[in-house]
């Protein structure tokens, strides 16, 4: 739809856009899903340091945007976020309000930031759920990077009240993909393990997960393999939902970018039924490419969080019939798509 037929066009600047996730929109946009009254913007670090309110608020004036998902962040995996909790608060403090403010100094109709289910109380009931954000501290081993994602949602309420902002956020569990950041010392548990398993079958050596394997996680896919259609922005009524077609993360953000006008953030989660053990995982990603060494388990290596298993009752509600990639399906992608790309991926 153009804008002759009634849609103003939108300029859409996509922070932290050649991540894992901003990766994931890129390619879905280009696959069809974008439209004809739609601008894409993907920009990373090497655009502006979102830490520098004036190179922040520069690169804000150069876009014009209408319309931002937020995704930039300092973010790293259990040990990295151990070592260096003080950096991850005030990296991205700097960076969320930095982005805020700008958007709302230069008049943005909507922000869509990312949270993470790490922002949740350590101690809890469960399923966690939006509302229950701010019951208890969180996890101690990423208190700096929890913290920092949970001022968010107080920073998305106060431009609400105070300036009328159309603010929001989401909450993904556990992201993976391909673009995702493979370190085995710094990313995150599912493409280290995808990165030890590759290394373990080239060397004929035994896989060695670091912890007991028991902490559960809900992963969800990057991307996904067939569209949603809506009919124009803003008429959630429209949504028509294929029938048996897996949709995950970046088609999420799409439908919450232009249907989802609450300010209080939502989950973007599989099914609790869906929640594996981290061991359960080692041992898809060990069928997905063929390794048939033995796996060992380092207990002397901490766990992390056991569980923080997260409802999505409310995305149920929006999207009662929204089907999820099957998760082995999704693992067998991500490990095709690491070991095509091995040279040049992030490790």
């Amino acid at each position: 739809m153009t804008e002759a037929a009634g849609l103003a066009p939108k300029r859409i600047l996509v922070t932290g856009g050649t991540g894992l996730v901003g990766r994931a929109i890129e390619k879905v946009v280009a696959d069809g899903e974008g439209r004809p009254d739609e601008e894409w913007i993907f920009v990373s670090s090497r655009d502006a340091d979102l830490t520098n309110a004036a190179e922040t608020k520069a690169l804000f004036e150069q876009h014009k945007p209408t319309h931002v998902i937020h995704l930039a962040a300092m973010v790293g995996g259990l040990f990295k976020n151990i070592r260096y909790n003080l950096d991850f608060w005030r990296r991205n403090i700097h960076i969320n309000d930095n982005v805020l403010h700008s958007a709302y100094e230069t008049g943005v109709q909507k922000v869509v930031s990312c949270l993470s289910t790490c922002i949740f109380p350590d101690k809890t009931t469960y399923p966690i759920n939006e509302s229950m954000i701010h019951n208890g501290p969180p996890h101690s081993s990423n208190f700096g990077y929890s913290y920092a994602k949970r001022m968010i949602d107080i920073q998305n309420r106060g431009y609400f009240e105070q300036h009328g902002c159309r603010f929001t956020a989401v909450i993904p569990t556990n992201v993976f993909g391909p673009h995702d950041n493979f370190n085995i010392e710094d990313g995150h548990v599912l493409p280290g393990l995808i990165h030890k398993v590759y290394l373990a079958k080239h060397t004929g050596s035994a896989l060695t997960v670091w912890g007991t394997g028991k902490p559960r996680r809900q992963f969800i896919y990057s991307l996904g393999w067939v569209p949603l259609r809506w009919e124009g922005w803003g008429t959630a009524a429209t949504l028509q939902e294929l029938s048996a077609p897996p949709q995950d993360l970046a088609r999420l953000f799409l439908w919450v970018l232009r249907e989802y006008e609450e300010v209080e953030p939502i989950i973007l989660s599989v099914g609790e039924d869906d929640e594996v053990s981290i061991k359960e995982a080692a041992e898809a990603i060990a069928e997905a490419m063929d390794f048939r060494g033995e796996l060992v388990f380092d207990t002397t290596k901490a766990d992390g969080q056991f569980k923080k298993t997260a409802s999505n009752a409310k995305l149920r509600h929006y999207l009662p019939g929204f089907q999820f990639t099957p998760f082995r399906q999704a693992v067998k992608e991500t490990c095709a798509w690491f070991s095509a790309n091995y040279a040049n991926a992030r490790k």
